[in-house]
């Protein structure tokens, strides 16, 4: 782990939490009477996907200094994730989150979590600078830019980057975080530090104002990164830099939840990236994990290993 003083493979900085997702499917949360307690957030389980890799990864965020806080930091540690940058915040409880299921497509979510909740709570003077520096992937989420003072650590981390190589924003948006908006004017704030950005559709658009997948990425790359990744869902996932277009398929499994989805996306991108790998190979390799997640209840319980993904390609 870190203790050694080597730089990350994968540094996270953002959402952690804990799921509560029903173990019924098809049923309204009134009507659930079991659940399972998983790690959670968004950059948590981008964390806990690359890490299932056997990569180097560390996770900044902060945590309520409560039993489900306690929660967090064992099944980081449990599941190869270094939480010695996850703090404790004694102000708010840790966030917790339900879903309901109703495959194919329909997963609405319930947040509870306080207005300064603890992985908003983060202070650009407390951020770990040297490993944000030399991490050789630094994943950031557009989450993280929705309040202060998480919004001004995020843009300092960035900015400390100077968009070296894989400086990555994630554009993971849920509008329960945006009471007010703002998440546009956010994105491209952030995006003048990246050089990759990834997100779906809904979350491209929010970033350009755009519908449409390849001037969603042409955008992206106007912005100045040099990788932009959309993602489609059943129609696969588009990636595009200023010199290749590739276009890959989606996977068909028999979806149950597909809130993970993209989290599994997103780690096992990082996976291709650092292996080394071309962007086609890298991208087919991302769809296919997000569809193994996508065909589990869990999220981050369930971020396959190189084998499962490789075994699904075929």
């Amino acid at each position: 782990m870190l203790l050694s003083g080597h730089p990350c493979d994968l540094l996270c900085v953002g959402r952690v939490g804990v799921d509560l997702y029903p173990t019924e499917i098809g049923l309204p949360l009134e009507r659930v009477g079991t659940f399972g307690k998983y790690l959670g957030g968004s950059a948590g389980n981008v964390a806990v996907a690359g890490a299932r890799f056997e990569h180097r990864v560390a996770l900044i965020s902060k945590t309520g200094n409560d039993p489900f806080g306690r929660f967090v930091h064992e099944e980081l540690r449990e599941n190869g994730v270094d939480d010695c940058f996850v703090g404790l915040d004694s102000a708010s409880p840790t966030p917790v989150t339900f879903c309901e299921i109703f495959p194919p497509d329909h997963f609405p979510l319930i947040f509870y979590r306080t207005e300064h909740s603890p992985d908003l709570q983060l202070h650009s003077d407390s951020l770990p600078m040297e490993f944000i520096r030399t991490a050789r992937i630094f994943w950031a989420t557009l989450t993280g830019l929705s309040a202060e003072p998480s919004r001004s650590a995020h843009l300092a981390a960035l900015a400390a980057r100077g968009r070296q190589q894989w400086t990555i924003l994630d554009l993971d948006y849920r509008p329960k975080f945006w009471p007010a908006g703002g998440g546009r004017e956010q994105a491209q704030a952030a995006l003048q530090y990246c050089d990759v950005a990834i997100g779906n559709m809904e979350e491209c658009y929010i970033a350009t104002g755009l519908t449409e997948p390849h001037a969603a990425a042409e955008a992206l790359l106007g912005m100045g990164v040099k990788l932009a990744v959309v993602k489609q869902g059943e129609r696969g996932s588009l990636a595009m830099s200023a010199d290749q277009t590739i276009e890959v398929p989606t996977f068909k499994v028999d979806v149950m939840n597909g809130l993970g989805a993209g989290d599994a996306f997103g780690g096992s991108f990082c996976h291709g990236l650092l292996e080394g790998w071309d962007l086609e190979r890298t991208l087919l390799f991302a769809n296919a994990a997000g569809a193994l997640v996508a065909s589990k209840i869990e999220c981050s319980a369930a971020m396959p290993s190189e084998e499962q993904v490789l075994a699904l390609i075929g």
